[in-house]
């Protein structure tokens, strides 16, 4: 189906990932996908076992010569993100993804591509089915969950692997070596409002904002992209006092690791306020387009009349929901002081919702200081509790601390160096990588992380370069080559 990706160089990388591609493979469901690199690992003969959790490792002996060199955990996780556009049918729990090329890029067909971390996991599957590449003694690690809490990684068992390097194929800069990341906290807040019927004369409406671009909550959220959830609140917030303006459903966002793209709300007013709230909506509507011509030049906001909706939120309730998230911050917290660039502490609004009486603020909180997580998940704690919200602390996971003195960093830069004569780029990221938790099962362990460009990371937009993948392909293998050996 897929024969001009299959035809991509490296073949052995692109083949593989076309095989993982045409398994669903959503966060919390990887059932089917843990059952696939099962019969993987058994067909290669090689020792195959998943873990209480879930997790699959597969083990290979080194090849002949390598077996005095230090034993090498190659780790990805199996899950992706599930994201696509409002006009795209497509059922993530049952079909395989539907990819194409264009010129030097491999694309989703309307819906999120699975390269964030399809292209590591084919990588390690590459280098197990090979019987030419030179390489230590393997221990493939394939985590599940990463996506939506990282439990894959909490949930290992610290005897399981006794590797002494791990490479985490997770990063999508492919001038960038990681050795660092962002931990992380879900921040969740609800409450409960009563249903008022509508009396009079009331309109009904459906208000959508689309188009934005979306992306990575972390790797994205330094680049001032267009909230949805934001860009609703605005359209929103204090309408009532200009136009009787009631919200009756509000869905935006998906998912917490993705900036939101989308935002629907259905609300009423009054008919004689209709014109008044037109000639309001363009004018807002035209005021966050010139915020966000340069990042978002899609962004569109509109209304249309919709049936007649039933019952609305109480008052008191609506204006709480639009205080607590006009002043939720959202966006970069605070630079690292230690690495130029890097964003320290983030949020992330990513979902809003409003039915049946209950209504929800989700956001995830990132930090590579713990004390900085901490600080920005209490202020957001302390801000949506002022307007009745009901708070929760769950999915925490650590950052990861750098080791610029580490082994495998050196055989990492200087084989970069050599093959592409050019200085990498060694930093952390603001993204949530498994590392630190797996550190805190192996601490003795060495860790880094490398991968292809992959752009547009957790939205409909993401991309793999191909020509990328192939200069990823190139250093991974002489990596495997020249890991230290063994002391004595």
């Amino acid at each position: 189906m897929f024969q001009e990706i299959r035809n991509l160089e490296p073949k052995t990388v692109w083949n593989h990932f076309a095989d993982l591609n045409a398994v669903p493979r959503p966060s919390k469901k990887e059932e089917r996908v843990i059952q696939f690199m099962v019969d993987f690992g058994k067909k290669l003969n090689l020792e195959t076992f998943v873990d209480k959790v879930g997790n699959v490792i597969i083990k290979k002996p080194a090849t002949v010569g390598m077996e005095n060199r230090k034993t090498v955990v190659m780790q990805s996780h199996l899950d992706m993100v599930h994201q696509k556009n409002a006009d795209t049918t497509f059922d993530f729990n049952n079909q395989g993804i539907e990819m194409f090329v264009d010129d030097d890029w491999v694309k989703a067909k309307g819906t999120t591509l699975g390269a964030d971390n399809g292209l590591g996991v084919a990588a390690i599957m590459a280098v197990l089915s090979s019987s030419e590449i030179a390489h230590p003694a393997i221990e493939a690690l394939f985590t599940i969950d990463e996506e939506t809490g990282m439990t894959g990684a909490m949930g290992l068992d610290s005897e399981i692997l006794k590797g002494d390097i791990l490479l985490n194929l997770d990063t999508e800069e492919d001038n960038e070596i990681g050795i660092g990341c962002a931990g992380g906290v879900d921040v969740t807040a609800k409450a409960t409002y009563k249903s008022e019927d509508l009396k009079g004369d009331y309109i009904s409406l459906q208000i959508a904002v689309t188009g934005l671009q979306g992306g990575h909550s972390g790797m994205d959220i330094h680049r001032g992209l267009g909230n949805a959830n934001n860009i609703m609140n605005m359209m929103l917030y204090k309408s009532y006092d200009s136009f009787g303006l009631r919200i009756s459903e509000i869905k935006g966002g998906s998912l917490r690791n993705a900036i939101p793209r989308e935002s629907f709300a259905k609300v009423t007013l009054p008919k004689e306020n209709l014109e008044d709230f037109k000639n309001y909506f363009v004018h807002q509507s035209e005021e966050q387009k010139k915020l966000y011509k340069e990042t978002d030049p899609k962004l569109s906001i509109i209304f249309q009349e919709v049936d007649n909706v039933k019952s609305v939120m109480d008052l008191k309730s609506q204006e709480n929901l639009c205080e607590a998230l006009a002043h939720t911050f959202n966006g970069v917290y605070r630079m690292s002081p230690d690495f130029q660039d890097l964003v320290e502490t983030s949020n992330n609004i990513a979902k809003v919702t409003v039915n049946n009486s209950e209504m929800s603020i989700e956001c995830l909180t990132r930090s590579s200081v713990e004390a900085g997580k901490m600080e920005l998940a209490n202020l957001l704690k302390s801000n949506l509790e002022k307007h009745g919200f009901q708070i929760t602390f769950s999915g925490e996971y650590p950052g990861w601390s750098p080791n610029v003195n580490s082994s495998i960093l050196q055989v990492l830069e200087g084989t970069y160096k050599r093959l592409f004569n050019e200085q990498p780029n060694v930093a952390a990221c603001h993204a949530g990588l498994e590392c630190g938790i797996l550190k805190q099962h192996y601490p003795a362990m060495e860790m880094i992380s490398f991968g292809p460009n992959i752009k547009g990371a957790h939205s409909p937009d993401e991309r793999a370069q191909i020509s990328s993948t192939q200069k990823f392909w190139k250093l991974l293998l002489e990596v495997l080559k020249n890991i230290p050996e063994k002391q004595q």
